[in-house]
This record gives C-alpha cells, structure tokens and sequence, in this order.
C-alpha cells in the first residue's frame, strides 16, 4: 500500500514500454527528471495520497464492524486489479488506463461515509482497489521506462521519495484529520485528489512498442531470479499491513497519541532510507541489500511488540521503516536489472502483487492470530516468521550477478 508508491505498476503483456534515447548532459549522464517524468509524478502524488489518507481512517471507520476486512478488501482487490492490469492496458494503453484507475480510487471515497454497514465499506474498498491497481499498472513500467537504465536505483529512489512523501503525510494526517473534523471531510479529501490527477494524464504516453518479446507473468513465476526478491519483498510488506492496520488499536488507549506520530515515522524512515539505497545501488549494486532489508524489517517488529511502551512503538516502527524502505527499492532495482525492456512490466506487475498481496495478508491474518495471544505476542510471533525469507534471501545472494 506502498505508496509508495507509496509509492506503488505494471505493462501491457503484448506491448511494454521501451525508452528513447535520452539526451546526455554535460557530465556525460542522461538527464533524471524529464517533463513525461514530471506529468507522472502528478497522477503518482495524486494516486498516492488518495490511497494512504484513507487507508487507517477506514478500518478505523469501520471499527464497529471489522478493520481487518476493510483493509483485506481493499488489498484484495488490489491484487486482482494487478493480475488483470497488463492485459487491460495492453489493449487500451496507458492513459486510458491511469484516468479508469483515478476514477474507481477516487469516485467511492466520495460516497464512503454514505452507510456505515460493513458490506458497504467493503464494496467502496473493493472498487478502490481495482482503481489503485490500474493506476499502479498503468504507471510502473511507463516509470521505469523513462529512467535512464544507468541511474535506475537514483531515478527509483527519486520515484519512492515522490510517491514516499505523499504516504508520509497522508497516513497520520487522516487519522487526525479524522479525530478533529470526522470522517467525511477525510474522504472526499481523498477523492478529490485522486480525481485532480486526471488532469495530467493526457500529456502522458499512451502506449509503446518493445522490439523483444514480452515476459508473462507465469514465466515470471517460474524464474527464480525474480521470484526470490519478490518472496523477500512480500514478507516486509506483510508486516507493513499489520502495521497500519492494527497499530492503532494494539496500543493502549492511554498512550494513543503515539499513534499518529509512529505512523509519520514509519514511512518518514522507509522514504529515507529508499532514497539511501537507491544512491548505493547504483554505486555498489542493489542485490547485498536485500538480506539487511529483511533483517532490520523483522527487528522493528519485534521490538514494536512492547505496545505499552512509546519509546520501544517509535524505535520499532523507524528500525521497520528503515528496513522497508531499503527492501522496497533492492528488490524492485534487482528484478528491473534481471530483465530486458521488454519485462519491466511484468516485474512492475510481480513487485505490487508482492506487495500488496504481503499487505492483505497481514490484514487478515494478524487479527485472527492477535484474538487468542494478544498483540505484543502477535507482533513478536510476526517478527519471527519474517525470518522464514531468509532462505530465498540467502540464495539469491549467491545467485549470478544480474545482467541489463
């Protein structure tokens, strides 16, 4: 969710996106940020902060009846969006696309608050996000497409602090916002700025054509190569959905004022240190930081276990962050190296369905496992399972080094 782009993509299966030859600069390097990279960063912060205003208000709204399926809702719904996001843009490009998915982000937040029924919320969070994928796939590979493949992981560093910056405000504004004003300014907030972004997509590319054969997504699955980072990447997502989905309500009542700040630090850390690793990729390669990725993801969480304590929730969630923020960009710069043009996306594809999958998951599953231990165990028994991706992280350390 991420965004992350949060930031947060995917291509046609038939058609993928291949760059243009870039001018070069006087230092000898293709310019970074062009005025196509520009226009995608408006629908990107207008998709964004749509998605994460919203995405702890909600399970807060629906309380009553249930935060983990408004949050499982919406991530599932995401995923089949991403499924069936290639083959839609394939056959109606990118702009068509980015404005379809604008409108189902944007347009159900509107009538949100209309009913408070649990079926209610969870048909608005369905809509949403199938809204959210598309602008995901309708976006990621058309971004990779136009960073020069020499400055990938700054360019993708430079991507997850524009759509990181959005997250970072967005996720704790809404739950004050929501707190002092209620909910219904909260959500049509959230729709109005996915709406905006419409605006900006008919200055984009609406489609491409790539001169190699395109990757499918069941080949994907079957290469190893891409599989193990996506694997890894899954598993710090699942924490994230845990995180904002059920941070709130696991910390006690009488310490609640951490929650707003934590959920500012935890994707504050992520953005930094996406940011971080981008600039040592490129210097040094992405794939050494996948393992420390994971490792500071599942510290964080076990040390968020201590709920009732605000140093150990706020030193947690910036060590989780941290983690995040460095597996966010390691594996999507590693899976993006491993293929031609002509794959990038079906890696967009892969690297969303890792995470928003993880995202889903955790939602759904960390409330049936908080019901009978409680939080503090179910935060420490998260953070151990994490540990399980250390197999595919290891092997992918000793995998080939990746070729462009």
């Amino acid at each position: 969710m991420t965004p992350s782009s949060m930031p947060r993509s995917s291509r046609p299966a038939a058609r993928t996106p291949v760059p243009a030859p870039a001018p070069t600069s006087a230092a000898g390097r293709p310019p970074l940020v062009t005025r196509p990279l520009m226009l995608r960063f408006v629908s990107m912060i207008g998709a964004s902060v749509s998605f994460f205003l919203l995405l702890s208000v909600v399970p807060a709204y629906a309380t009553a009846s249930g935060a983990g399926p408004a949050t499982g809702a919406l991530m599932l719904s995401t995923v089949l969006g991403e499924l069936a996001g290639p083959r839609l843009v394939g056959r109606y490009g990118y702009r068509v696309a980015l404005v379809a998915g604008l409108a189902l982000l944007g347009a159900p937040a509107l009538v949100l608050t209309l009913s408070h029924s649990l079926a209610w919320i969870v048909l608005v969070c369905l809509v949403r996000g199938l809204g959210f994928a598309l602008t995901l796939v309708a976006g990621g590979a058309l971004t990779a497409s136009l960073i020069p493949a020499e400055r990938r992981g700054e360019g993708l560093a430079l991507v997850g602090v524009v759509s990181g910056v959005p997250s970072l405000i967005a996720l704790p504004l809404g739950m004050w916002l929501a707190g002092h004003v209620g909910f219904t300014p909260v959500a049509l907030a959230a729709g109005v700025a996915a709406l905006a972004a419409v605006a900006s997509v008919p200055g984009l590319p609406g489609r491409e054509r790539a001169s190699e054969k395109p990757v499918g997504m069941v080949a994907a699955l079957r290469t190893g190569d891409l599989v193990r980072p996506a694997a890894v990447f899954a598993t710090t997502a699942v924490a994230t959905g845990i995180i904002v989905t059920f941070l709130p309500v696991a910390v006690p009542t009488a310490a609640s004022a951490v929650v707003a700040v934590a959920l500012f630090v935890q994707p504050a850390a992520s953005t930094a240190a996406r940011w971080a690793a981008g600039r040592y990729g490129d210097r040094h390669g992405p794939a050494g930081l996948v393992l420390p990725g994971l490792l500071l993801s599942a510290g964080g969480m076990l040390i968020t276990a201590f709920t009732g304590s605000t140093v150990a929730v706020l030193a947690g969630v910036a060590v989780f962050g941290a983690g995040f923020g460095i597996a966010q960009n390691a594996t999507l710069s590693l899976m993006y190296a491993r293929v031609q043009a002509s794959g990038y996306g079906t890696v967009s594809a892969l690297w969303n369905l890792a995470y928003d999958g993880g995202m889903g998951v955790g939602a759904l599953g960390f409330g049936a496992l908080a019901a009978p231990v409680g939080y503090p165990a179910a935060f420490t028994v998260t953070g151990v399972l994490m540990l399980v991706a250390l197999v595919p992280a290891l092997r992918d350390l000793r995998a080939p080094t990746p070729r462009e």
